[in-house]
């Protein structure tokens, strides 16, 4: 009798919880006359998120191709209402003419019980503004000169353990290497430390570097679009083990280096600045904002920044990396092009230097055609701070509308990009960039939180690409699908299966 009661019990709530979803939730669009995609109980409209279905980057693509006459949408993430932005006018509204209004990324970030993400990409309001400032003057020019000596000693060491590997003739998974690759550089510079992650396999830098991208899509989802939930249950983003690992390593570096005034031109040298006078020193001292001084970042704070420099370096530059070689390995004149600007332009300067990488035109096209079909981070997040109409719509955004940009969709969008599949490094002459609306290509973003790492990603991966190219020619092999699917565990666009490549010296 009390069994069937507890079954009635749980009916009836069933039956409350669905109508009040059904007709109180999911009513949000409707009440404001925005067209909206038709959601489901009770994970609204990213079930196929949810279950592995399909990866954010998809998602959002798929529906940004089937709705984007609309130029606005909505959408329901669980319960809550996000707004679809894929009018590229609009897209630049919201990341730069009004800015004000929407200055947040609204994704999760709780210093209290996850300190790993009180980093500049998740930050809002005051304090991200005064961190941006303040770590600016570490990305510019000058500082990338510096940290050069340390890339091209990591790709002296990569290229030294692939021919090896070269000489027997087996095939390579191209993903995993250029992830050893890019782990050493960031641990290099982020943390001063010599992973060891190109020549040992089993490093515990590249364990946790895998472990960090561990999540499932539920809790992505949740630290994307909707990351009230994580702060109402204080739920933290990364486990345990990995907070403690890499704040133990960042502490136990800073205070290695202040015992031993050891000073290094890297990432790790700027954020004991920033800890020690609230300052970088800037290549003009103009630059400099000593009225900061009151505002030093604690060691906490300095070790989120490591943290998220090191977790969107290695992975976003080694899926770059990647993508890029496969669209090469396809399409062996593009390759056989790129490489002859390379022994050219290395033949003039002696060998490899900063100067020397930055003549590199038609590789900076291959990149950015490779981040146009493959953007690493397929969608860009915002939060309406400020309620606000959207020009030339009729709608009406409220404070706190979670705003979503389809970035992977516009890089694939045939109005925009004829023939949007085909891997086309021309795309990016002047004339060609000229003709396009500005806000169609963001791999980066824009506005005002665009990338502050873009040139560090840039050269890190334009390193690789060089001394791989000019030592080895790459085929396909077999094993590597075409096309690619995504992993739909990462939320990072990155190949679900290998890439595997067969390589000989050349």
């Amino acid at each position: 009798m009390l069994f069937a009661e507890l079954i009635g019990i749980f009916i009836v709530a069933l039956i409350i919880a669905y109508t009040y979803y059904k007709y109180v939730l999911f009513n949000y669009w409707r009440k404001r006359n925005i067209f909206y995609i038709k959601p489901v109980v009770p994970t609204g409209n990213i079930g196929s998120i949810v279950t592995k279905k399909r990866s954010i980057g998809k998602f959002f693509h798929d529906v940004y191709m089937k709705y984007k006459e609309h130029r606005a949408f909505g959408i329901y993430v669980f319960f809550k209402p996000n707004l679809i932005i894929t009018d590229p006018d609009l897209i630049r509204m919201v990341l730069t003419k009004e800015f004000k209004n929407f200055h947040d990324r609204g994704v999760f970030c709780n210093e209290k019980i996850d300190p790993l993400t009180g980093h500049l990409f998740a930050l809002s309001g005051q304090k991200w503004r005064n961190l941006r400032v303040k770590l600016t003057p570490t990305f510019t020019s000058g500082k990338m000169k510096q940290m050069f000596a340390i890339m091209k000693m990591c790709a002296d060491e990569f290229v030294k353990n692939l021919e090896n590997v070269a000489q027997t003739g087996d095939s390579i998974e191209i993903k995993d290497w250029f992830g050893r690759f890019t782990t050493d550089i960031i641990m290099s510079t982020a943390f001063g430390v010599k992973s060891n992650c190109i020549a040992k396999e089993d490093s515990e830098f590249r364990y946790w570097g895998k472990k960090i991208f561990e999540i499932h899509p539920f809790w992505s989802a949740l630290f994307f679009l909707m990351p009230q939930i994580l702060n109402f249950f204080s739920i933290p983003l990364h486990i345990r083990s990995i907070r403690e690992f890499f704040m133990k390593t960042f502490r136990e570096n800073v205070e290695y280096r202040q015992s031993h005034n050891i000073i290094k031109q890297d990432f790790m040298n700027l954020l004991i600045q920033l800890m020690e006078k609230g300052y970088v020193e800037s290549d003009d001292i103009k630059d400099i904002d000593k009225s900061s001084t009151i505002n030093r970042l604690t060691l906490s704070e300095a070790g989120a920044q490591a943290f998220v420099f090191f977790a969107a370096g290695f992975e976003t530059s080694s899926t770059t990396a990647t993508f890029c070689l496969y669209e090469l390995a396809q399409h062996q004149h593009l390759q056989d092009k790129l490489r002859n600007e390379i022994d050219e332009i290395l033949k003039n300067h002696g060998e490899l230097t900063y100067n020397a990488v930055n003549e590199m035109t038609y590789l900076h096209k291959v990149i950015n055609e490779t981040l146009r079909k493959y953007p690493p981070v397929p969608i860009l997040n915002r939060i309406c701070t400020e309620e606000i109409d959207l020009p030339t719509t009729n709608i009406h955004v409220s404070k706190d509308t979670s705003i979503t940009i389809p970035i992977f969709g516009l890089h694939r969008d045939p109005s925009i990009y004829p023939d949007p599949d085909r891997f086309d490094p021309e795309r990016f002459n002047e004339d060609k960039i000229a003709a396009r609306h500005p806000y169609t290509y963001l791999p980066f973003g824009e506005g005002p939180r665009i990338c502050i790492g873009s040139r560090f990603g840039y050269m890190q991966t334009k390193i690789g690409l060089v001394s791989l190219l000019s030592k080895f020619k790459f085929k396909l092999d077999p094993r590597t699908m075409i096309p690619l699917t995504y992993n739909p565990n990462n939320a990072v666009l990155t190949p679900k299966e290998g890439v595997f490549l067969t390589m000989k010296p050349r």
